[in-house]
């Protein structure tokens, strides 16, 4: 990790907005900032700087951005938004929001200790301004690897500086995080950006396009996060499935997951954001065949319509999803599946809505976020006809909301008398709770370990057997000892 002499005379806090792949930026961001003198902190009433890691996916999560900034300006810090509702909007915002000090974009990243040096000193920082990233690589992916353009969480050019790590140092030395959290999990980026052109996603236009990290900076940054105390990497990017396809290695990702499992300390390792249109039967077999990479398939269907998934610009149908499900479940009968499912997207009809609904009774999946459709600026679906009215795709989001909850809890239910693995992640005086393999951090509900927990401590990895149901979430007594 690279990191300097803390100084006293000026801290920041860094906090991280929307998903997964925003807290390892947040975590690089820590880490370039405590290099350049800074003293990271998670107190926001007191730190010179606050640092908004912001997300700019949909309207809520834009919505959120703006009160966080808001909020950090009534500290009296200096506040400065980051992340992807910055690098989508960045002048705009800077020009709708004068309580920001600054508004930085990805380019600002590198640099961004001394940036926040000149914030802090008074001087004027210029506001990002917005661009199309997709611009900014190669459109051939074999040719993207040895482009000079910023990614967040590309540190090629980091490792590459001896002042940064020294020659020769060891790999855990050049690993550019700084962790803001504690615990056994980690989320660790793939890649990042999308080549996909979903007619509802702006991602594509702000993140850029698709490329992969390399697998030797991928398992040096999981090495150093084991020494860390992390038993769970949790694999993020925009598209995981897409992983490899600019490193000419067409079973990369099989490769680095016998990689990662090699990896002493480190006990699970889940894969999130898989493409269905990509799973490839390789991919599932080695899944299955490595054994610390649980079984958990965060699968993103986004509806099961086919005339609907046509006009997202995706692909597949009820009846493909169906017969994915049950290839993953002959292989793995336990696995843990989930999606993200839009409502109300333009064109939907009520026979759609009927057909997802009963595409997802048939599913039997441990979790469903239901997402209402809304206009993103600079996206292809503004612009198609058919549009849903508002109130009609929010009781469509409603009713299909109540299937879900129904749904889950089934599932739930249906998983009592099975014997599973559960990492522990809470122990309080009020009880201790942990999440098994078919269960991704935050998302997919917890376990409740009931019964004899003396002794217990978070990381611990017990065996139990599921007793009963509440919900999403489960109940379970312990039948084998701490390891």
């Amino acid at each position: 990790m690279v990191s300097s002499a803390n100084s006293a005379a000026k801290s920041v806090a860094v906090l991280t907005l929307g998903c997964a792949r925003n807290e390892t930026d947040s975590e690089e961001l820590a880490a370039r900032l405590s290099a350049g003198g800074w003293q990271i902190t998670d107190d926001g009433e007191n730190a010179d700087v606050v640092m908004v890691n912001t997300c700019g996916f949909i309207e809520q999560a834009k919505t959120e951005s703006i009160d966080v900034l808001l909020d950090a300006s009534n500290t009296g810090a200096k506040v400065v938004a980051t992340g992807c509702m910055a690098e989508r909007y960045g002048t705009e915002l800077a020009n709708s929001l004068p309580e920001a000090d600054a508004v930085l974009g990805f380019d600002h990243y590198p640099d961004m200790a001394a940036r926040l040096d000149d914030i802090l000193a008074g001087r004027a920082v210029e506001s990002h301004q917005p661009s199309d990233r997709r611009k900014r690589l190669p459109l051939a992916p074999a040719e993207r690897q040895n482009a000079a353009a910023v990614v967040p969480g590309h540190t090629r050019a980091a490792q590459a500086d001896d002042a940064a790590a020294g020659e020769g140092a060891p790999a855990h030395l050049q690993v550019l995080r700084h962790r803001l959290s504690t615990g056994p999990v980690a989320n660790l980026k793939l890649a990042s950006g999308c080549d996909r052109r979903c007619t509802f996603c702006a991602i594509p236009s702000f993140r850029g396009s698709f490329v992969s990290r390399t697998p030797e900076e991928i398992l040096a940054e999981a090495r150093w996060l084991a020494t860390e105390g992390v038993k769970e990497l949790n694999l993020v990017s925009e598209n995981t499935t897409s992983y490899g396809k600019d490193l000419a290695d067409s079973a990369a990702l099989e490769h680095l997951l016998e990689g990662l499992a090699e990896i002493d300390g480190i006990e699970w390792i889940r894969l999130s954001y898989l493409q269905p249109a990509e799973l490839r039967p390789g991919l599932i077999e080695a899944m299955h065949r490595i054994d610390k990479v649980v079984p958990y398939f965060d699968l993103s269907f986004q509806h099961s319509s086919a005339k609907v998934l046509r006009r997202m610009r995706r692909f597949g149908s009820t009846e493909n999803f169906l017969a994915l499900l049950e290839q993953i479940r002959a292989v793995s009968p336990q696995a843990g599946a989930r999606t993200n499912v839009i409502v109300g997207f333009p064109g939907e009809t009520e026979e759609d809505v009927e057909e997802l609904m009963g595409f997802l009774s048939d599913a039997r999946l441990d979790s469903t976020g239901v997402f209402a459709y809304s206009d993103e600026d600079g996206t292809e679906a503004v612009d198609l006809d058919g549009h849903v009215d508002e109130d009609v795709v929010s009781e469509r989001v409603t009713r299909v909301s109540m299937l879900v909850d129904e749904l889950v809890s089934q599932r739930a239910a249906d998983r009592v008398g099975e014997t599973m693995k559960v990492l522990v992640e809470s122990v309080e005086d009020d009880g201790v709770d942990g999440r098994g393999a078919h269960q991704a951090p935050e998302v997919d509900g917890s376990i409740a370990i009931v019964g004899e927990v003396e002794g217990l401590q978070v990381g611990d990895y017990v065996t139990v057997k599921v007793i009963d149901s509440d919900g999403v979430d489960l109940v379970a007594e312990i039948v084998e000892e701490t390891w």
